[in-house]
């Protein structure tokens, strides 16, 4: 591209763009596309502030907010809005809001230190290298935040782009000074030992360096192409250089009398029980599966973590409790330590890897970590049942979880219930007892007793799956859907391992829907009603007739207002309320059954400036909600229309100006003023007959016919005849008498479906029991939108409607609270507080098994997050049952 003179230059030093905006919005995101197309190991990736890039994409027509949940309609009456208003120029580049307060901007650029926590998405963006490129060309600023791709995991591999690189404290042992090392957690021992050499200056065969964790030397380590990760070195933890030349001597070596420390074997284990509980051999290993080991992988030394400071098999000193251990948080894991010591703390679980598992270790099942993720787990369990109240660094254990789910690798906050099933499940296929797993043919229901559907089901599932985890933790539900077109059902009994609860909250919305009278006889009302979200039109319609107590002989016509018109009829019962979003305005009309069948009369309003005298001229402003009524007659006609309007605003009559036609009459009975009037139900009754005897007067309403987009005008006159059965259309024009007449305030300002913000407040003061998150999750309700049934029956995919039901029910059951809401760029945590019983909750009341069983349980653990999504905390409560405390 050619260099831009000074004329192209604008003050903060952005140039003035050769491109257009539109143009720079196909070039970005043909560059993003072409980048997705051709990932691998090693692309670079920049780091962008979100705040920034939102201004960019505003100013080149990408509407950043589309997709955000219940946020803005896709549709394109509201781009229109969107794309209309011009967007302001995001200026040069500033990621100063997401680098780290301190950090040297002129230091290199995989070195400046981005703020801790921070949330793609939320806090920041990553463009590939080729669009970095194109935005500094046309906007410069900065400063760069270059990070490389990295290929994870080792049955799943996946993309990564390494947010934050791996940072090392160096303690020089030499003179005691401290410097920090940024690597790739990807990155080689040997590229570590050139850096400290290179950094210190110091020759490499002269250089020992130390895994220093906790200031404690634990693992020499040695320049080989071992990485960092598989070494188990964490963010910010400390390394010790050593020079070995015999002139200097490192105080880090000696302990406190100045004696030589004794450094920590990483000889495999010789006690009398290997890490599985089994025999062991002159070589440490258990014969159950040293043959079996999956290439590549270390079932010995690569467990046996010296991270305690002491042999993990000691006894526990005399008069010390079991079970009180605390893991060490090794930087944002205290999702991982709070998983885990529920997990540990399962009393079922204590007992099966305290004694010999090794025959079960399963190292053929391809679902499972060839035994490896079962052996990490039960020697880091045994390591906490036996260490007193030592805290523990479970170093090792997060080294093979970053292998195996490299979606938790990294020093990102993770969410607890998403590794916890995911360790559950892992667990269970690492120790699963069948080896080689049948293939069984699925039978339907076929109007077969559920007693005999569901246990045939139960006998396939463990004809494939058993575990200690499937006696242990899964159970079984029933699951109905039903076809809302052929009415087709399909049962099905699936097991759960555990139970995702949605809050009643989460599941509900509440939407405001303003009724109208189509006959004139009362006001207008807004309702509030809470229905199912991803419900129907016929359920909001039913929510509606009980609110505002419709009548038997009555219907509701469902209709959206836009730019003060009808956008659209709901008129579909099974149309997804998902298409219904929080600021569009729904309106209803209360109509008689027999006028649905008759010519529907539209009634638009419109302000009549004094100036203007031609009525047929377009261009005067709509305003108000328009209404509907019906037209009794088989044949309306002009003056049918006129009498129609004149009734359906009846209600809108200003009271001065009912008393003003009372004492143009002669009456005097308005001498004790209005409030005697409204209070009097005689007067009530002859102010609606001096209602109808003014309307049917000389209204001289201005009146004029007009299609549904509001385009185009024709006058009529009262005994013009009108075809019956259509949708008519008129619009009123409103001038100083009509408003001196009506209150037009009624039509104005009609609320949306929903406020944002005024039913959060509402939530954080209730609180809700747990049987209620419960009855929230077994309720019927329609499938999403993006979760279709294919009808064997209808040969298509139905919107069914789906109840879960609970057939069988574990030893130990999971609750899951769904707190947590995510979207493209919004992610929200409900705080409602859930009331949930620590001794004997029965839940016999929701099993639908018929066998008499109880089924009353101890709460034993919890794991708690505290705080929000961006700065949160995880923690955990778990009772030693033995000890009932």
């Amino acid at each position: 591209m050619t260099i831009l003179d000074s004329g192209f230059m604008m003050e903060d030093g952005v140039s003035c763009l050769p491109c257009t905006p539109e143009e720079q919005k196909k070039i970005v995101i043909d560059l993003r596309n072409e980048s997705e197309r051709n990932l691998k190991e090693g692309n670079l990736y920049f780091v962008i502030s979100s705040r920034w890039f939102r201004k960019w994409e505003r100013y080149v027509g990408i509407d950043a907010d589309a997709n955000l949940i219940g946020n803005q309609s896709s549709d394109s009456r509201h781009m229109n809005v969107a794309s209309s208003m011009v967007a302001e120029m995001p200026g040069a580049i500033d990621n100063s809001d997401i680098v780290q307060n301190g950090s040297d901007c002129n230091c290199k650029e995989n070195e400046i230190q981005l703020r801790r926590n921070l949330m793609e998405g939320q806090d920041y963006i990553l463009v590939p290298q080729r669009v970095w490129e194109k935005l500094h060309e046309w906007y410069k600023g900065g400063p760069a935040l270059p990070r490389k791709m990295i290929l994870q995991g080792v049955y799943h591999r996946t993309f990564d782009v390494e947010v934050y690189p791996l940072r090392l404290k160096l303690i020089d042992s030499r003179d005691e000074s401290q410097s920090v090392i940024w690597l790739s957690r990807k990155a080689s021992l040997s590229e570590l030992f050139q850096r400290v050499c290179a950094r210190r200056g110091i020759e490499q065969n002269k250089a020992r360096i130390w895994d220093y964790f906790n200031k404690r030397k634990h693992t020499q380590l040695s320049a080989s192409n071992r990485s960092l990760e598989e070494s188990n070195l964490q963010m910010d933890q400390d390394i010790l250089l050593e020079e070995v030349d015999g002139h200097h001597s490192s105080r880090f070596g000696m302990d406190s009398t100045g004696n030589e420390l004794a450094l920590v074997s990483m000889e495999p284990s010789r006690s009398s029980f290997t890490i599985a509980g089994g025999p062991t051999l002159s070589n440490g290993h258990s014969s159950g599966y040293k043959s079996n080991q999956y290439p590549g992988s270390s079932l010995s030394s690569g467990l046996k973590d010296p991270d305690d400071g002491f042999d993990a098999y000691n006894t526990v000193r005399k008069g010390e409790k079991r079970g009180l251990a605390g893991l060490q948080n090794l930087g944002n894991t205290c999702f991982m330590n709070s998983a885990l010591q529920c997990l540990v703390h399962m009393p079922p679980l204590v007992e099966y890897f305290l004694k010999d598992y090794s025959d079960e270790i399963n190292t053929e099942n391809p679902l499972g970590m060839h035994g490896e993720l079962a052996l990490a787990f039960g020697e880091l369990l045994r390591k906490l049942w036996s260490s007193g109240q030592t805290a523990i660094a479970p170093r090792v254990f997060k080294g093979k979880l970053a292998r195996f789910a490299p979606q938790f690798s990294g020093y990102n906050q993770h969410d607890s219930q998403e590794l916890l099933a995911f360790l559950l499940d892992g667990l269970h296929e690492d120790l699963n007892r069948v080896r080689k797993k049948p293939y069984i043919e699925l039978k339907d229901a076929d109007g077969r007793p559920d007693e005999e559907v569901a246990a045939e089901s139960w006998k396939n599932h463990k004809a494939r799956n058993d575990s200690v985890i499937v006696d242990v933790c899964q159970g079984q539900y029933k699951s109905t859907l039903v076809c809302p077109v052929c009415n087709k059902i399909s049962i099905t009994f699936d097991p759960f391992m555990y139970l995702s609860l949605p809050l009643p909250s989460t599941i509900t919305r509440t939407m405001t829907v303003t009724v109208f009278y189509g006959d004139g006889s009362g006001l207008p009302m807004p309702y509030t009603v809470s229905v199912l979200k991803n419900g129907f039109c016929k359920d909001l319609l039913l929510a509606l007739r009980t609110a505002c107590c419709l009548k038997t002989d009555e219907n509701l016509l469902l209709a959206e207002v836009y730019e003060n018109k009808i956008y659209r009829f709901l008129e579909m019962p099974l149309e997804p309320l998902a298409s219904v979003k929080d600021d569009e305005h729904i309106v209803a009309f209360r109509i008689q059954k027999k006028g649905m069948e008759k010519t529907k009369l539209v009634i638009f309003h419109r302000w009549q400036e004094k100036s203007t005298t031609d009525y047929l001229k377009s261009g005067k402003e709509l305003f108000g909600t328009p209404l509907i009524t019906y037209l009794e007659e088989d044949q309306p006609s002009g003056a049918d229309i006129e009498t129609a309007v004149s009734k359906v605003l009846s209600p809108f009559k200003r009271m001065h100006s009912l008393a003003k036609a009372h004492i143009g009459k002669g009456s005097d009975f308005l001498s004790d003023g209005l409030d005697e009037l409204c209070s009097s139900s005689d007067a009530q009754s002859i102010e609606n007959a001096e209602f109808e005897g003014a309307l049917s007067m000389d209204l001289s309403l201005r009146l004029l016919l007009t299609d549904d987009r509001v385009m185009n005008f024709k006058a009529f006159k009262k005994d013009t005849l009108f075809e019956p059965g259509k949708i008519l259309s008129v619009v009123m024009d409103w001038t100083d008498k009509e408003q001196g007449l009506y209150d037009a305030s009624y039509l104005k300002d009609i609320p949306e479906v929903h406020k944002a913000g005024f039913a959060a407040k509402k939530t954080r003061q209730e609180a809700i029991s747990l049987s209620s998150c419960l009855d929230a999750f077994l309720v019927e309700e329609p499938l999403g939108p993006d979760d279709m049934w294919y009808c064997p029956r209808c040969k298509e995919h139905r919107q069914a409607v789906k109840k879960l039901d609970l057939w069988m029910l574990p030893e130990i059951i999971v609750f899951h609270l769904k707190r947590f809401t995510y979207g493209r760029y919004l992610k929200n945590k409900i705080d409602t507080f859930v009331n949930f019983p620590i001794h004997n909750l029965d839940l016999s009341k929701y099993v639908k098994n018929e066998d008499g069983q109880s089924y009353v349980y101890e709460l034993y653990a919890i794991s708690n997050h505290y705080g929000g999504l961006g700065g949160g905390h995880y923690t955990a409560y778990a009772k030693l049952i033995d000890e009932n405390r």
